[in-house]
């Protein structure tokens, strides 16, 4: 990732002051913005907006990679559901969505080329396929984009927040109240980049939560995710003093074990995007977290 605050570009064009600043082309510079991966002041621009003084600007890992086509690689995924518009895949913990400058090993894209005929966002070829993401410590369900037009309704679906995405977490200390909201604004952290925090002056987020199981100083959650920031629920539960066991980022100190927080994406419910079929699809999560929640006397 990197990161400029803007002090002598005033005015000038966001694509033509990263072609400047990086080693990408105009057209690529454009690709990356109309992608996301470029954010000023945490916000989605186009490629003709106009910097202003103080403005922070960010280039997220970027995916335009000078080196050779990814290959197939057989990842033996879980395939929940398959049409030939999309599929739903159980992502494994530890397994990065896609390739980036500063991750270069086998991720989930290397495995969809190996397992689908066709998959869509052919014109992004390190990610292929990909209509949203899960952290690489995220496991559970994961929409992939076959068709060009399905691709582009399930986009335009999560922005319209018409796909309800439901997690299980196991987080530290016991809660009073059986339900709760989450409602604080996400913005990312002014010292430590890679992190996000809240703050007044971020973006609208909110996760509502249900406590399944407590006991002996910890509890199992299902959340319900009403908005799709970066880090969320780490971030929402951190806020509440209720950090997710495993989190190396929002948790303690001392991090429990070297498993990557105990977050799984158990359920999707959104209408198909070509047939308008209501669907729905639950998964267990993986044997390591299974294993905890007896652990810890949480299995429900």
């Amino acid at each position: 990732m990197k990161q400029w605050k803007i002090k002598n570009e005033i005015q000038t064009r966001i694509d033509k002051f990263l072609q400047e600043k990086t080693k990408y082309s105009r057209n690529q510079i454009q690709q990356l913005i109309k992608s996301g991966d470029v954010l000023v002041n945490d916000t989605v621009v186009k490629p003709s907006y106009l910097l202003k003084d103080s403005d922070f600007v960010i280039l997220k890992d970027p995916v335009i990679l000078e080196k050779e086509e990814l290959k197939p690689v057989d990842l033996n995924l879980d395939v929940i559901y398959e049409d030939k518009y999309f599929a739903v895949i159980n992502k494994p913990k530890g397994l990065v969505v896609h390739p980036s400058d500063t991750y270069e090993g086998t991720t989930l894209v290397s495995g969809l080329l190996h397992e689908f005929d066709s998959l869509s966002n052919k014109d992004e070829p390190f990610r292929q396929g990909i209509v949203h993401r899960l952290d690489k410590d995220t496991s559970g369900l994961l929409i992939i984009g076959k068709d060009e037009e399905a691709h582009q309704k399930l986009k335009l679906m999560f922005q319209r927040r018409q796909i309800k995405k439901y997690y299980l977490a196991i987080v530290y200390y016991e809660f009073k109240e059986e339900y709760g909201i989450i409602e604080k604004p996400i913005i990312r952290h002014k010292k430590h980049r890679q992190m996000m925090t809240t703050a007044e002056t971020g973006r609208n987020a909110i996760t509502k939560y249900e406590v399944l199981a407590q006991n002996n100083g910890f509890a199992y959650l299902k959340l319900d995710l009403i908005t799709g920031r970066t880090h969320q629920i780490r971030v929402h539960l951190k806020s509440i003093n209720h950090p997710i066991l495993g989190d190396p980022i929002y948790g303690p100190k001392k991090v429990y074990g070297n498993t990557g927080p105990y977050l799984h994406a158990y359920s999707l419910e959104f209408n198909h995007p070509i047939t308008k079929e209501k669907l729905n699809f639950e998964v267990e999560p993986p044997k390591e977290f299974k294993l905890e929640l007896i652990k810890r006397s949480l299995a429900v």
